[in-house]
């Protein structure tokens, strides 16, 4: 797979990160009393991994935005094939698939050294674009 094949499965992995707490929250308020706007008491009754994996879920998409503009830059500057944004976009994804679950059950170390390996990542393309001819 390349890069972008590797940035388009990260994308669509984190756009299903809803799932699980959306799921959550329906068999807590019911299908109906899901669709209306959810107050603080309606956030106060969800499981706590339910309200971790909707905090991981947020980051998740913070993260992706960073991540699929310096993809995309790097492939618009003709670096989308260099091996190291490659690996970049493969340790992204792999990170992030950790991260979620991690961040759900509440694991803070796991978590931690997902999120730190996503945003080398993130580094990782940002220096192969600014410091690399």
């Amino acid at each position: 797979m390349s890069a972008l094949e590797w940035l388009a499965a990260a994308a669509v992995m984190t756009a299903f990160f809803w799932v699980p707490y959306v799921l959550e929250r329906m068999a807590t308020l019911g299908v109906l009393g899901s669709m209306r706007p959810v107050g603080p008491e309606d956030e106060a009754r969800q499981a706590l991994w339910a309200q971790r994996a909707k905090r991981a879920h947020y980051n998740g998409v913070e993260n992706l935005a960073i991540f699929a503009t310096l993809v995309l830059v790097a492939h618009a500057m003709g670096k989308g094939d260099d091996p190291s944004i490659l690996l970049a976009s493969q340790v992204y994804f792999w990170a992030r698939l950790v991260h979620f679950p991690a961040g759900a059950f509440g694991w803070t170390g796991v978590r931690t050294m997902a999120f730190l390996a996503g945003f080398g990542a993130q580094v990782a393309v940002g220096v192969r674009i600014f410091c690399c001819s």
